[in-house]
């Protein structure tokens, strides 16, 4: 027999307490005790408190293992009704032995009805360090319990496999928004809608009557970068920034040599180039860039309002000078040249170059929205994070690692699947390409990735763009990457002693497999490794896991709705097709329609930053890690990234547009919006 003293945390989140009746039961070597019922004078459970009780074992089990939660139904009825919530958020169980240390035993999930469940001691564990049969036999059921409880399943032909739930009603309630964070996400939605609505204009299938129609008819709030966007839309040089520092900074790649396929001359250029230069001079210098939109090719435009829509395949050709802004050379609307498919050029008439331009941004639109996205970022890391549940035990030290870098993906890549990808729905109802066409470029985008895409520095050094200035996706990227390779790397080497720790590590192996498998469809083209066989090769992983989950969806999400706000810099469709020959351009004609922009614009804003319940990068308030090193490395991590912060902003002090997406204190943890 002997006194325990358990301390428990219930969440702060709305709804978090609870009536209902909680007891544990202590496993050991030499048994397990009955269920101990962990009761006060008063309410206990309630939201955001901390609470001791003492509670006596009539046995010794010995050092406790495991300790196993009980919640059941009230005594009395609660107060509030039967049909009160009587689900319950637990952060963590502190139990002291009668002698001893204290054991924290981590939780961080919601008990709903009479649910239990079986906790552990938080220190992190490989699976050979696991000696005991009792925690031996809790880890593979854990596992066992989560693979039939999380499946996957096909949503689209060629796109990574996802979570089998086919709404958010199926989802497990651990993977929800929080109350707030739903009512919010729902209010950001419903108040534009109802706005537009009142207006006239979400349901006029009209075209626009003018580019000051366009802006009168703005119901959102305005920033200082959607203002700048509108004053600048047509210039030469904010159309070349924004594939620097726009929505879609992953395309641009220097240009050794002209594609066959883009037949520039010297003569077309030289208005810009001057007299003496030549492209072949140019090419040397390595000052000519390259944007090819040519994974466009061969989709099938949809109907919005009863009317074929327009997709074109660009190539774009720029130019930087030493000390110069980038500016665009050139532009071919197809991939096949030909009379039927002028090359234009800034020399062109106004009207002609100003209409090229905007059908290139309308193509960044679709390539940046369905691949560099929804693919590379949510429905990707989807997979991994599907995997770290079926493959991974909680006390496994790369579970504790991920976890809060995957806070909400589930919810809200189910939302866009019942919602965006619904039939008839935001993509059918704003988009060139609708619902199938868009999810066949995705599957086109998934063939044409590979893992050096996933990893940053590779990216940026497959694409040769170290010597381009104000590249501030590049300069900002590349200090996250690192600190999150120094945080990864230690936690790593707290864990894995050497290479051979890593290849023997049979459940880190059985989850980089089935990422290949079911995320990469076992794309071996692709360079996504099925193994993981070293330290080295872990971190980069890692490293790649949590930037994508983080800093990489955050430079191709935050922005949305301010580049975007003014419809004419990011068309989401297009209502005539490319120009055949030059003299043909009508702008307003080709724009889309009222209804369709204004669908567009809900989209956007709905998937525009909201600070409700959000987690800054390196913030951790779920203590997962219990040990010291780990909390040593976290903390490490954070003051690392609080510099990187702090010289972001001091370098954003100086520019007209500043580039704040990849601040570190406003990039959140995980894919949440």
């Amino acid at each position: 027999m002997g006194k325990y003293r358990v301390r428990v945390a219930t969440g702060s989140y709305l709804g978090s307490g609870t009536w209902d009746n909680v007891s544990v039961s202590l496993v050991g070597p030499a048994g397990e005790t009955a269920a101990l019922r962990l009761n006060n004078f008063g309410k206990d459970f309630c939201r955001g408190a901390e609470e001791d009780f003492e509670v006596t074992s009539p046995q010794d089990v010995g050092r406790v293992l495991l300790l196993r939660v009980h919640k059941t139904p009230p005594d009395l009825p609660r107060p509030l009704g039967p049909l009160a919530p009587d689900a319950w958020f637990c952060r963590w169980f502190q139990l002291t032995p009668p002698r001893g240390t204290p054991l924290r035993f981590p939780c961080y999930q919601w008990l709903g009805g009479s649910e239990g469940l079986v906790l552990r001691e938080g220190a992190a564990k490989l699976i050979w360090q696991d000696s005991h049969p009792l925690l031996c036999a809790q880890r593979q059921a854990e596992i066992k319990d989560r693979q039939q409880k999380y499946r996957w399943s096909e949503f689209f032909p060629g796109i990574p496999r996802c979570l089998d739930a086919e709404n958010l009603k199926e989802l497990d309630p651990n993977l929800r928004y929080s109350v707030t964070k739903d009512i919010s996400q729902k209010f950001r939605l419903l108040s534009p809608n109802i706005a537009l609505k009142l207006k006239g204009l979400l349901d006029s299938q009209r075209p626009w009557r003018s580019l000051d129609e366009i802006k009168r008819s703005f119901v959102f709030p305005k920033s200082p970068v959607s203002e700048y966007v509108f004053e600048h839309w047509q210039e030469d040089a904010f159309f070349a920034s924004q594939f620097l520092n726009g929505l879609n900074p992953v395309l641009i790649r220097r240009c050794h040599c002209l594609p066959k396929n883009f037949p520039v001359t010297d003569a077309m250029v030289a208005p810009v180039l001057g007299p003496g230069t030549c492209l072949q001079a140019e090419l040397e210098k390595g000052s000519l860039y390259l944007v090819d939109h040519a994974i466009l090719s061969g989709l099938r435009p949809s109907i919005i309002n009863g009317r074929p829509q327009f997709v074109a395949a660009p190539l774009t050709l720029l130019r930087q000078c030493p000390g110069g802004p980038l500016l665009p050379l050139a532009i071919q609307l197809t991939q096949t040249p030909g009379p039927d498919s002028p090359i234009f050029l800034p020399s062109d008439a106004v009207e002609d170059w100003l209409l090229a331009k905007t059908w290139v941004r309308h193509s960044e639109f679709l390539v940046h929205e369905m691949v560099s996205h929804l693919l590379c970022t949510h429905f990707v890391m989807e997979s991994f994070f599907l995997s770290t549940l079926r493959q991974l035990p909680m006390c496994h030290p790369i579970f504790k690692l991920l976890i809060p870098h995957f806070r909400y993906t589930f919810h809200i890549n189910i939302l866009a699947r019942t919602g965006l990808f619904a039939p008839g729905k935001l993509i059918d109802q704003s988009t060139s390409l609708g619902r199938v066409g868009s999810l066949e470029l995705i599957a086109k985008g998934l063939e044409a990735v590979t893992y050096r895409s996933f990893c940053l520095p590779h990216q940026l050094a497959d694409r040769e763009v170290q010597d381009l200035t104000h590249y501030y996706y590049r300069d900002d990227g590349l200090q996250i990457w690192a600190a999150i390779e120094s945080f990864v790397s230690d936690i790593v080497g707290i864990y894995y002693p050497d290479d051979s720790a890593v290849s023997r590590d049979s459940e880190l192996q059985a989850w980089a497999m089935e990422i290949f498998q079911e995320g990469f469809l076992s794309r071996v083209q692709s360079g996504v490794p099925s193994t993981l066989n070293s330290c080295a090769a872990l971190i980069e992983y890692l490293t790649m896991i949590i930037f994508n989950c983080s800093a990489q969806h955050a430079a191709v999400n935050s922005g949305q709705f301010e580049f975007s706000a003014w419809m004419p810099n990011v068309p989401t469709t297009m209502r005539l097709p490319p120009p055949t020959a030059k003299g043909q351009a009508d702008l307003m004609a080709s724009l889309p329609e009222v209804n369709a922009t204004c669908h567009a614009l809900v989209l956007f804003w709905g998937v525009s930053n909201d600070m409700k319940d959000t987690r800054p990068l390196g913030t951790y308030p779920d203590e997962h890690f219990t040990e010291e090193a780990p909390q040593r490395s976290i903390a490490a991590f954070q003051s690392r990234l609080a510099q990187v912060s702090g010289a972001i902003r001091e370098r954003n002090q100086g520019l007209a547009l500043p580039y704040t997406y990849l601040d570190p204190a406003v990039v959140d943890n995980s894919i949440a919006v």
